[in-house]
């Protein structure tokens, strides 16, 4: 058994005691932290695993590598009048899964998301998409999204979420807003970050009217300026799924394809943002942010 160095142990101890009454008892607060304010190193692998899914490729670009032809040339091929449509839906689509998040979502327990379930439901209408085109879209955008909200209040919930809070329904909703960038973003401002930056303080205020009002509709004005937020981003990628859909030889089977894909866009997107909230309650966002911004 090696010997104490009392010595060493002495002056060690003393120093606490110094350090320890210039601060009221305590040691100094830099010393304090510096082992607590690092991420463990489980933590540290599910932050890079988490930004690694929300920086994977944009939907076109997975869609375009299934298929095997750029999606620029389905847009070529919509109707006149398309990006109305496609405006429309996407705001009913985000309208019926608000509604969904305000009044079914709620706490389950934590458990493991059952992705597959989702998966069958959305590729179905996809399905029905494909085969009717864009005529089709009032109708099935509203349903796949709807599954889609469900699939990421799953995510939330094995990610720790309690989602009886509105900040965490919202949550939910927020993640149509990082399948893509809006008009005018670039680089610096289509980011994960920067996304849920512009969100904030829409997603702040729809949280706190649902605090006072409790179940809200959809048409109240703080979630009113949420939703149109969110679907300026998300008919970005309903755009991009809408010309894939198309393409000539796609039709039933390759719609049904294509909206698996469009689910599973999400899915890791949410996996993503989920375990970056998660990490933000226990380290703070601060911290979180640093270590993300250095990988």
């Amino acid at each position: 058994m090696p010997r104490m160095n009392w010595r060493l142990f002495g002056s060690q101890w003393l120093r606490r005691r110094v350090l320890g009454h210039a601060h009221g008892g305590e040691e100094p607060a830099k010393e304090r932290t510096e082992d607590v304010l690092s991420l463990s190193q489980e933590d540290a692998e599910a932050l890079r695993y988490a930004k690694s899914l929300l920086e994977r490729p944009s939907l076109a670009a997975k869609i375009t590598s299934v298929l095997g032809t750029p999606i620029e040339k389905g847009f070529a091929l919509l109707p006149t009048k398309w990006a109305e449509v496609v405006n429309n839906a996407t705001r009913a689509a985000l309208g019926r899964a608000l509604n969904v998040a305000l009044l079914t979502v709620g706490d389950t327990g934590r458990r493991a998301a059952s992705n597959r379930v989702h998966k069958l439901a959305v590729a179905a209408t996809g399905a029905a998409g494909g085969f009717f085109g864009l005529p089709a879209l009032a109708v099935e955008l509203p349903v796949s999204t709807t599954a889609i909200l469900r699939s990421i209040a799953d995510i939330a919930r094995s990610e720790g979420e309690r989602l009886t809070a509105p900040e965490a329904k919202l949550a939910c909703l927020e993640v149509f807003a990082f399948g893509g960038r809006s008009t005018g973003d670039d680089a610096t401002t289509a980011g994960y970050f920067a996304t849920r930056a512009a969100l904030g303080r829409a997603v702040s205020e729809a949280a706190q009217h649902m605090a006072r009002k409790g179940v809200a509709r959809q048409s109240a004005p703080a979630l009113v300026r949420l939703i149109t937020q969110v679907a300026s981003r998300f008919g970005i990628t309903v755009s991009e799924k809408l010309a894939a859909q198309a393409v000539p030889l796609v039709g039933a089977v390759g719609g049904a394809l294509i909206n698996s894909i469009f689910l599973e866009h999400f899915q890791g997107r949410a996996r993503g943002h989920f375990i970056m909230r998660r990490l933000e309650r226990t380290y703070g966002p601060a911290l979180v942010k640093q270590e993300y911004d250095k990988w």
